[in-house]
């Protein structure tokens, strides 16, 4: 037997093990029912990814390195997840229980908006839809919060662990909650780190022909439309807010992944443990380059600071992209605001937390001049802040991230983009 088989066979056998141990550690991060899952990477099955894309015989001796990098932030993204797994819950009825209007719909595509319908759409999506009670006759002029869910979640489960329906009732907004498709993937994981997607393809235009379909139906008012998610669910709203700046007028990033990073598997697990190793000014450039007219994007970026599944410094890299994005410089002061975690016993527990603003012009613009906010929030994992703690990755201490969303959110407007 010559010395190139024996060397083949070998790697052969290298092989088999990495996709046993690759398998091993994927099954209890992503191998329960969709309702037990929380929202965590967007991956497909390693069967068909992982293994043909990195351990192909012609790459020699390096490829078990590689994988073997990625396998260290496998393994602590399972950890993480194992330390706050919870029991799996049925989905209340606190949605349908709120007085306004409850709907849900399914999205084949359609005619778009103007220049949204640059990419086709993919697949067909369903989604549900909030109208707050003393508007549902008629939504006209109504501000639009669009909500994506995590990786695991449904639509209703990311809308009963924010709570946010509850908010937009009193303050009077609709909330849109589009929900990734079982076909697309079976984990309802949002394919954030594909590239054709980060440039606007895949899922960027169902989610924009869905937007576009509720804003000609209900007459929402197109200059406070806003976007936002949680860990996958954030990487998403970014994405589309970068694609369509016309369309968004603000973007909140829960525990986002850094933009522009991954495309693959286990480079989107490195990034979301390590940051992007290359740096995040590249993406933006990118942006920018292609949309040389691009407006201001005012963004709110929330974190926890004992986050094991995406590491903080992902927030400070989008804080990078953020003050770049708007032409700010990467030294630009900011106002910080520190508030103490709640007294040991209080009926109100919250963590302690520390917020820092971002400010554009003298203050004489009605809108906009706060473009960007960082908050950051201790003793907190991955988990929504003020969530309803009876679903896995939601905290029931405070502080209430929805309404930090909404409250900035509400200094924003879409003021007109000259052509």
């Amino acid at each position: 037997m010559s010395v190139a088989t024996l060397w083949l066979r070998s790697l052969a056998r290298v092989g088999k093990a990495q996709r046993r141990t690759i398998n091993n550690l994927f099954s209890p991060l992503l191998g329960q029912p969709v309702a037990k899952s929380g929202p965590v990477l967007a991956v497909r099955t390693v069967r068909k990814n992982t293994l043909k894309a990195r351990a192909k015989p012609k790459t020699g001796l390096k490829s078990p390195l590689k994988v073997k990098t990625g396998l260290k932030s496998l393994v602590k993204v399972k950890v993480a997840l194992k330390a706050q797994a919870k029991p799996a819950t049925r989905t209340r009825s606190r949605n349908a229980a709120l007085p306004g209007k409850w709907l849900t719909d399914h999205y084949a595509g359609g005619p778009q908006l103007g220049a949204l319908a640059v990419h086709p759409m993919t697949h067909p999506m369903s989604y549900w839809l909030y109208l707050p009670d003393k508007v549902a006759a008629s939504a006209s002029s109504l501000p639009l919060i669009v909500m994506l869910h995590g990786c695991g979640q449904s639509a209703t489960q990311f809308a009963q662990g924010t709570g946010m329906n509850r908010l937009a009732e009193q303050k009077g907004y609709a909330v849109l909650y589009p929900q990734q498709s079982l076909t697309s993937h079976m984990h309802r994981c949002w394919k954030w780190y594909d590239k054709a997607t980060q440039q606007g393809g895949g899922d960027v235009a169902t989610i924009v022909g869905i937007i576009s379909h509720v804003i000609e139906k209900h007459g929402f008012d197109r200059s406070r439309i806003y976007i936002a998610g949680v860990s996958a669910g954030a990487a998403m709203a970014d994405i589309v807010a970068l694609n369509h700046p016309e369309l968004i007028a603000a973007v909140g990033l829960y525990s986002g992944p850094v933009f522009g990073g991954g495309h693959s598997t286990l480079g989107a697990l490195d990034l979301m443990q390590h940051g992007d190793p290359a740096g995040s000014a590249g993406a933006v450039a990118e942006i920018l380059k292609r949309q040389p007219g691009f407006p201001a994007m005012p963004k709110i970026l929330i974190q926890g600071m004992q986050d094991k599944v995406v590491d903080p410094i992902n927030q400070r890299q989008l804080l990078e992209q953020g003050l770049q994005l708007n032409r700010m410089a990467s030294d630009m002061p900011s106002s910080t605001q520190v508030t103490p975690a709640s007294v040991a016993g209080s009926r109100k527990p919250a963590n302690g937390y520390a917020t820092s603003d971002y400010h554009v012009g003298s203050g004489s613009k009605p809108v906009g001049e706060l473009l960007l906010r960082v908050t950051r929030i201790e003793q907190l994992d991955h988990a929504w802040s003020g969530g309803d703690a009876t679903l896995p990755f939601n905290a029931k201490a405070g502080p209430d991230a929805s309404k930090m969303m909404l409250d900035f959110f509400a200094l924003q407007q879409r003021l007109p983009i000259e052509p």
